[in-house]
């Protein structure tokens, strides 16, 4: 057995599917379609943001070093307009947020500063050259890079697009992701199970899991603890860009997942990784195709996906750096753990949050826990013990 730390393990991921690459591009989508897809190329400013400098506020655009005094108002300028003069000694113009500085003008006095009377404003402030002022160029130069490819779109992206004139842009194909569940045990949800058996819950929660990553899920008949139909079914999913199986990869009589892979000549990077919940968890590469032999009880295979086969279909699908959402949050009571595992553990992180709150659960099926959850307390291996209030690491759910 190849047995890898937390660190280690999701390393290993990354730098055998990065080298691998990403795949191939999936041609142009319109900008409306755009969210959640991997950019394949990069975008430039087709100008600078902003063409010219702008007032941040509403007030008077002025000299500062006419200031502090009274001045003459000039004129008045607003956003989309242009002020087609020059603002001379002792003058002012009443100028409106977003609205272009007109020339000869250095500084913005808010207009909660000031006391107009008639055609003059007095004002006490001294603003300094450039107060409430973006000037030209400020975000972003023309033919700058400002989208970079392997970027995931979000709305922030998104408006960028929208900002420099892109009404399509070329992305990433989606990966397409088998899920297959392992075990004789295991039913369709929609059967009434027998006291021995379960339903199969994890294939739904992974294709849940895989479409948040950017993933397409394929979800494949339920594959019973017989080598010949194991293997079936195992080489219909390596026909998609990656494999997920759940269960049967422990050491159990009848877990069969690996000896059925090997069989098929793939190649094991590693098949047992120190963490809780999740050691049983296999990767590795079989007939071209990568594929993750996740553990079969729910808390362990939502876990180890989110650590392990997340970044696999993030980089399959183009992002050039896939990121685990990890903050430190100071716990709320005293928490022990038995050092050697790297923990992952259902919690509660507070609404600001500063605050996280172990959940108590009864183990990796404990799927109620998993709801309750909206973080997962890290817990390092090297470390036994935290006191209420110190800081420990968590990873969003």
């Amino acid at each position: 057995m190849t047995t890898l730390k937390f660190a280690e393990a999701r390393a290993c991921v990354i730098e055998k599917v990065s080298a691998i690459g990403s795949l191939p591009p999936d041609g142009l989508v319109a900008l409306e379609d755009a969210v959640g897809r991997v950019l394949a190329e990069e975008v430039l400013a087709d100008r600078d943001y902003p063409p010219l400098a702008r007032s941040i506020r509403d007030g008077y655009a002025v000299r500062a070093a006419d200031l502090p005094g009274e001045l003459r108002v000039a004129g008045e300028v607003r956003a989309g307009a242009l002020f087609s003069g020059e603002i001379m000694p002792g003058e002012a113009i009443e100028i409106m947020t977003g609205a272009p500085m007109p020339r000869g003008a250095d500084a913005v006095v808010m207009v909660e500063h000031t006391a107009r009377v008639g055609d003059c404003v007095r004002t006490e402030k001294r603003p300094d050259a450039g107060e409430f002022v973006n000037p030209q160029g400020a975000e972003t130069r023309r033919g700058m890079v400002v989208l970079r490819r392997g970027q995931r779109l979000d709305f922030a992206r998104v408006a960028q697009l929208a900002t420099c004139g892109k009404t399509s842009v070329a992305v990433y194909r989606r990966p397409v992701v088998a899920i297959l569940a392992t075990g004789d045990e295991i039913v369709e949800v929609d059967q009434a199970p027998l006291d021995h058996q379960i339903r199969n819950s994890n294939v739904y929660s992974l294709a849940a899991q895989v479409k948040r990553s950017g993933g397409t899920p394929v979800i494949l008949p339920v594959a019973r603890d017989e080598e010949q139909h194991t293997q079936g079914l195992i080489l219909e999913g390596l026909k998609q860009d990656l494999l997920l199986l759940s269960g049967g990869v422990s050491a159990g009589k009848y877990d069969i997942v690996e000896p059925v892979l090997a069989g098929l000549g793939a190649e094991f990077y590693f098949d047992r990784v120190l963490i809780q919940p999740g050691q049983p968890l296999v990767f590795g590469r079989a007939q071209g195709k990568f594929f993750f032999g996740l553990p079969g009880n729910p808390a362990s295979t939502m876990v180890t996906f989110e650590l392990f086969a997340r970044a696999a279909i993030e980089l399959l699908g183009g992002e050039s750096e896939p990121m685990l959402p990890m903050m430190l949050a100071r716990l709320s009571a005293d928490f022990r753990h038995k050092t050697g595992l790297t923990r992952f553990l259902p919690a509660r992180l507070s609404a600001d949050g500063s605050e996280v709150t172990p959940i108590r659960w009864q183990g990796s099926s404990d799927v109620p826990s998993m709801v309750a959850a909206n973080a997962f307390l890290v817990a390092d291996a090297e470390r036994g013990e935290w006191r209420a209030g110190d800081l420990i690491q968590v990873l969003l759910k």
